[in-house]
């Protein structure tokens, strides 16, 4: 162990009481995502023309690739106007206006000042931000970049004289001091540096997906003090391992025993992230408001190098990959859940059942779906998942697919929490998840109780 890691943990240790209440302000990273049962909330003001600054254009990439106004705008308010409500087990967080207004916004910050807000969590008066703001995340920014962000959010955002409310947590949360003992556990100060071993496509979307993408602060789990327990593929194989955040589980982005995206071709990956659908998975959740604020407005390019990198993660040199979605995809139409399905041999089989009344139509007898409409259940990384608490409330609550520029319908998928008891919802998934060659496991009715509980106020079916 490392001088400087030593001496964060016997520190923390020190601390860790106090800790463990601030330190829970990381896991609101993404609270209060809109349900994805309902339309995708779209961006409310109109962004301002294009500039000839080519500076301010960069920055305002930039921008979309951390995916800034998604929390700094508030339903029916000017973009990046803050005043988003972001509900906690502890408390609300509220967003910030982090336009240039010189009063409400950051229109009084200098570029060291916003750099320091955005790389370190420190506020202009010298505040502590909490870390619902990724800054943890945007410390790997390069100078170059943090200027051009500096550039846009000056003179290319309109200014917002709201002033949002302050956020006022119970006490001990709001002892923003306790962030100073949190940072120095999970704060790793330095913009990211490259592998010379590895390509440029790859440094690219590396620095891509550790920084401005901010992935790993929902798809990473957290420790006890609500810090991710590795901020890098350098600190470990639990990096983008998946996660529950928000009442979703944010999948695996990383090589595992089972289907993940890293399995995906690039192409997948690619239109994936530009349209939120491909032809065998859609997005949902809050990966919606993503890819139709941030991913689907990334160069081809860049979501290329975001390939690049992805599919590297947990790969094993010399051991055979699992198998891919692909291939079972094309083995399912012959698969013996497909033919018992289309010959009626299921009496008996609940879960069976419950699917031909209820699913079959969409997702067809041999698990396949239809292209970019009704997303594959044989391989699918969802209904592979260790974790199945997505896959519940996508039957329980519904979904709807990103409206994007190149995918503009937003497919919904209708809730079933209304119709299915508990039981009928444990039998299907069971079903799904043990078919066409998939390996996901039982799902219980004790399981499915509880993200129902937790979706309140869902119509709960009672049993005959």
């Amino acid at each position: 162990m490392s001088a400087r890691r030593a001496s964060r943990v016997y520190g923390g240790a020190a601390a860790a009481v106090v800790l463990l209440c601030a330190g829970a302000w990381a896991v609101a990273q993404k609270a209060d995502a809109p349900s994805a049962a309902s339309a995708p909330a779209a961006v409310n003001a109109t962004p301002p023309a294009a500039s000839t600054d080519p500076v301010l254009e960069h920055g305002r990439y930039l921008a979309r690739a951390g995916d800034c106004v998604s929390c700094h705008t508030a339903p029916g308010k000017p973009a990046f106007g803050g005043g988003l409500p972001m509900k906690t087990p502890f408390g609300t967080i509220v967003s910030t206006n982090i336009t240039p207004d010189p009063e409400a916004g950051i229109g009084g910050y200098t570029e060291a000042e916003f750099a320091r807000a955005l790389r370190e969590g420190i506020a202009k008066d010298g505040h502590h931000l909490y870390p619902a703001m990724p800054y943890p995340s945007f410390a790997r920014v390069n100078d170059e970049d943090m200027h051009a962000l500096f550039i846009f959010f000056r003179n290319g955002v309109q200014p917002v004289a709201q002033k949002p409310p302050a956020t006022d947590l119970p006490w001990p949360f709001s002892m923003r001091g306790l962030m100073v003992g949190w940072n120095w556990l999970y704060l790793d100060k330095g913009v990211y540096q490259g592998e010379t071993a590895r390509s440029a496509e790859w440094n690219r979307g590396a620095y891509l997906v550790q920084g401005l993408g901010h992935c790993g602060d929902c798809h990473t789990p957290r420790s006890m003090l609500g810090g991710v327990k590795a901020a890098s593929d350098r600190k470990g194989e639990v990096f983008l391992s998946g996660a529950v955040i928000d009442g979703w589980y944010a999948q695996p982005l990383r090589h595992t025993d089972r289907p993940t995206m890293a399995q995906w071709s690039s192409e997948d990956i690619v239109q994936y992230l530009q349209t939120g659908r491909t032809g065998h998975t859609a997005a949902f959740g809050a990966m919606v408001d993503v890819v139709q604020n941030s991913t689907q407005h990334l160069s081809t390019q860049d979501l290329q190098a975001v390939a690049s990198y992805l599919q590297s993660l947990g790969a094993k040199a010399g051991e055979p990959a699992g198998p891919s979605q692909a291939s079972l995809v094309a083995a399912a139409p012959q698969h013996p859940t497909a033919l018992a399905l289309r010959n009626g041999t299921v009496e008996g089989n609940s879960g069976a059942m419950v699917y031909l009344n209820n699913c079959n139509a969409c997702h067809r007898s041999d698990g396949t779906g239809a292209n970019k409409t009704f997303p594959a259940l044989a391989g699918n990384s969802v209904v592979n998942a260790k974790d199945p608490t997505s896959l519940i409330r996508l039957v329980l609550a519904g979904a709807t697919m990103p409206s994007t520029a190149k995918a503009p319908s937003p497919i919904t998928m209708p809730d079933f929490g209304w119709r299915l008891t508990d039981a009928d919802v444990a039998s299907v998934l069971s079903f799904a998840r043990s078919s066409w060659g998939n390996q996901g496991g039982a799902v219980t009715a004790a399981e499915v109780a509880k993200v129902r509980d937790s979706l309140k106020p869902v119509a709960t079916a009672k049993a005959p």
